[in-house]
């Protein structure tokens, strides 16, 4: 399995210390989380229909097509190329820089989330206890950075710096700091503890142990995870562009406002081409470990980092100003103590169960979907046409993943009439390209044999596929996709605040009219959401593993 295969599984499923050895937690078959599934999925996309039973929007096929016809001729002209390139070069320093400070952050917070620093192996009764409460309480503290999605984190700080070029690098550091940190935290407990214990019998303390154990074994998958982390930063400081950040996000946007279709693909382009970069050097490095790789890599980060913050030319001592301490003890004002939204309970409960229901809509339309493309992508085909086939499904899911979730809820909104089923649809075409690709990464690490004897029995390539290939991925496929639910449940407040629904366009409209008291309650009902989504994905894994 790939270093980024292997991190993207844990990510997945966890560590082996939180795993169930052999009692299930929670009562339930894996038939019957399929049928609470199949309720679910059937409720939801009865409750839109229900709410706007015409769907598609007839006006706005010519527009739909005038978009995909502008993919082959997009602004090639001199001032274009310029303007995309100084926002390519915008949303890169905010992704590097963003990504830089969220591993710092990993690695600083990562050893006081892990059950190894906590371990209660030796002492009183009372010494457990207390380390018990400190990881739960370490745990607890980063949940809601976490929780709490870029745009929400850009949005505050934009109302306090303005258009500071580091409110992108922030809004991305913080809450992809608290998800490195768990992740860090997972691969340390997941690691050979021989070395650690041998250092703690030794008399090391638990950091130094940590530090001269396991940390030097963990560098290829947390690098492996560092580069994922990356490629995510890419797409969420496009998303940061759209809201006022700058970058690649703020061409597309005035761009689509302007329907000049041929400057946003010039936009869209340059968002594959930085994705693809970032993918090829991750898998320069998973392929090979020597000294002058990771040199050359080390060379080229810094010069990035160098490079990225000229570019930025921040003002750090507007960051320490009396005008921006008072505007930031206004906001804290503002924010505290949270009030409910002008609905009522009622208007906040009815925009998260909608958030649920899109989230259950799109990863069911992106894990369909992202296991016929991934059967395609897979590498590996022997005949030249099914390379050439394999080749495009790649660029496909390079390309639906490189476009952020709300630009695809603009362009789903062409042909879709407005409310959360387009929202849905929208997290669905992104999701696909996500899933999509660690399908095919997974197909690919298959052993072909069993496959192989069925088709030289003269099965066909799908009745192969179904009884071999498919029964030995279901544990990782389905790992997949429940991760990716929860990442879901947390990005459809991008999609609502371009109108899609749910809690994010309550959230807008909270927004717009200053009502920001309402906004911290409608922020923590997304958390909420999300640790709802996060245990029951938890519980379907636990009880199908």
């Amino acid at each position: 399995m790939s270093q980024l295969s292997s991190v993207a599984s844990l990510d997945a499923t966890g560590p082996a210390e939180l795993r169930p050895a052999r009692r299930r937690w929670w009562p339930g078959t894996g038939r019957t989380w399929l049928v609470v599934w199949c309720v679910l999925l059937g409720w939801s996309l009865w409750s839109f229909l229900a709410e706007a039973p015409r769907v598609v929007n007839a006006a706005g096929l010519p527009a739909f097509g005038e978009f995909w016809a502008a993919a082959l001729r997009p602004d090639l002209s001199a001032a274009a190329l310029r303007t995309t390139l100084d926002a390519a070069a915008t949303t890169m320093a905010f992704a590097l820089l963003g990504t830089l400070l969220s591993v710092v952050l990993g690695v600083v917070l990562a050893p006081l989330l892990s059950q190894t620093l906590w371990s209660p192996a030796s002492g009183s009764r009372v010494a457990r206890v207390l380390r018990v409460a400190g990881l739960l309480l370490a745990r607890a503290t980063v949940a809601l950075p976490r929780g709490v999605h870029e745009a929400v984190w850009a949005l505050l700080l934009l109302s306090v710096l303005g258009r500071d070029p580091l409110v992108g690098v922030l809004a991305i550091a913080v809450p992809f700091g608290a998800i490195t940190a768990k992740v860090f935290a997972e691969l340390i407990d997941e690691a050979d503890r021989a070395p650690y214990d041998a250092l703690r019998e030794a008399g090391a303390g638990r950091a130094a142990a940590l530090a001269y154990g396991l940390l030097p074994t963990l560098l290829p998958r947390a690098t492996s995870y560092a580069f994922y982390r990356l490629e995510c930063s890419v797409r969420s400081a496009v998303v940061l562009g759209m809201i006022g950040a700058g970058g690649l996000g703020l061409q597309l946007s005035l761009a689509f406002q302007g329907s000049q279709h041929e400057r946003m693909w010039t936009s869209i382009y340059a968002l594959v081409l930085l994705g693809a970069g970032i993918d090829r050097w991750g898998a320069h490095l998973r392929r090979g470990g020597s000294r002058r790789r990771w040199a050359v890599s080390g060379v080229v980060l810094l010069a990035g980092v160098v490079a990225s913050v000229r570019h930025l030319d921040p003002d750090l001592g507007r960051w320490f100003s009396e005008h921006t301490a008072d505007l930031l003890a206004r906001l804290v004002d503002d924010l505290v103590p949270p009030a409910l939204p002008a609905g009522g309970w009622s208007e906040l409960l009815a925009a998260a169960v909608e958030t649920v229901q899109m989230s259950v809509v799109a990863i069911t339309i992106a894990t369909l979907a992202g296991v016929l493309v991934a059967l395609v992508a897979a590498r590996g085909a022997t005949s030249a046409p099914r390379r050439v086939a394999a080749w495009v499904a790649r660029q496909l899911l390079l390309v639906t993943r490189a476009v952020p979730p709300p630009v695809w809820a603009l362009l789903v909104l062409f042909v879709m009439l407005p409310g959360p089923l387009p929202g849905a649809v929208a997290l669905g075409v992104y999701t696909f390209g996500i899933l999509g690709r660690l399908f095919a990464e997974v197909l690919e690490e298959l052993d072909p044999g069993p496959r192989d004897a069925l088709t030289g029995l003269g099965a066909t390539p799908v009745a192969a596929f179904a009884y071999a290939s498919l029964p030995a991925a279901a544990g990782q496929l389905i790992a997949y996709s429940l991760y990716r639910w929860e990442v879901t449940a947390r990005e459809t407040v991008i999609v609502g605040i371009v109108g899609a629904g749910g809690l994010g366009r309550l959230l807008e409209q909270q927004r717009a009219a200053f009502d920001f008291p309402a906004m911290t309650t409608t922020v923590l009902a997304l958390v909420a959401v999300c640790l709802v989504v996060d245990l029951v994905s938890l519980a379907v894994r636990s009880s199908t593993r």
